[in-house]
């Protein structure tokens, strides 16, 4: 599978040192990136939040190799954090535990995600957790759920191609999560993840519904017209307003349709990368959609 191919050359670290030299891909990265440092990330976010949407920030880049990474990456996030209420009100902010030291110290991570959630709290703002590769998945999740009791209005991210998330859903008893479905973006075994398109569409439909009628204030990371009109669909039927739940984007992708949902009186909100290691994260957008690896290796070979 062509997108199976491209997960992989996101880990390819000499590809990687290639594309970041080269000025010429520059114009595709500033479409799915919005800056090389914070300044430009709020900038992007007014001018989205002029037109009704709000955002999510997200610091690129991903595993850290020492705790002092981590500790840098945390503070970079807090310092997001702190500014939130002054820059743009309602943003959040979504973090990568990788990035804070989970493959090295879970323990540590935790501290460092607590960190950052007393910040939130301090300052009005809310937190939302990315979930990775299923080699951290089952330690994000279990930190998620160890914070959930003093941080509920923490928001995690649940990726309907993993065979093990409907099970996953189903054992939050006390407290219901907040969640940001989406369908997963990683290089997955056949054994872990699902196999087609097609199964990811439908598995992601039936989570989507069962997230409109058992979870608060759901999330939906989608760019499917598909998904989207079976979120709308289920939702009126169960009578909830359009405010009860929201779409969320990817920053340069699909920006008339998040217009189009705002006049509708939608919620939308746009996930909006920042930094300078975008390699990884722009090569999965490039696997969700490979026509666009056209216009990518156009302006690597332009170099």
């Amino acid at each position: 599978m062509p997108n199976k191919l491209l997960l992989q050359v996101a880990e390819n670290k000499k590809l990687e040192a290639i594309a970041t030299r080269n000025r010429f891909t520059r114009p595709i990265v500033d479409r799915y990136v919005a800056g090389r440092g914070v300044e430009e990330a709020w900038t992007a976010t007014k001018a989205l939040n002029k037109a009704g949407i709000d955002v999510s920030l997200d610091l690129l880049g991903e595993s850290v190799h020492d705790l002092e990474q981590s500790k840098q990456a945390t503070k970079e996030y807090q310092g997001a954090i702190e500014n939130i209420r002054n820059q743009a009100p309602g943003s959040t902010v979504s973090v990568k535990l990788s990035q804070l030291g989970i493959m090295i110290d879970p323990q540590e991570c935790a501290n460092n995600l607590k960190a950052l959630l007393n910040a939130a709290a301090t300052n009005e703002a809310t937190v939302e957790v990315d979930m990775e590769h299923s080699s951290v998945g089952r330690d994000t999740l279990a930190i998620f759920k160890s914070i959930l009791p003093d941080h509920p209005t923490t928001r995690v991210a649940i990726q309907a191609n993993m065979r093990q998330t409907p099970e996953d859903l189903l054992s939050f008893t006390d407290i219901k999560p907040r969640i940001r479905l989406v369908k997963g973006a990683f290089d997955e075994t056949s054994a872990a993840a699902l196999n087609s398109a097609e199964e990811v569409t439908e598995q992601y439909k039936y989570l989507a519904r069962w997230a409109l009628e058992h979870l608060p204030d759901p999330a939906f990371g989608t760019h499917d017209d598909k998904c989207i009109d079976v979120i709308k669909e289920r939702a009126a039927e169960l009578g909830l307003g359009k405010r009860d739940f929201e779409f969320q984007m990817l920053y340069g992708v699909r920006r008339k349709l998040q217009d189009e949902l705002v006049r509708e009186g939608y919620r939308v909100r746009v996930y909006l990368p920042y930094g300078t290691q975008w390699y990884p994260y722009l090569m999965r957008r490039m696997a969700e959609k490979p026509a666009n690896l056209l216009l990518f290796l156009r302006s690597l070979i332009g170099g």
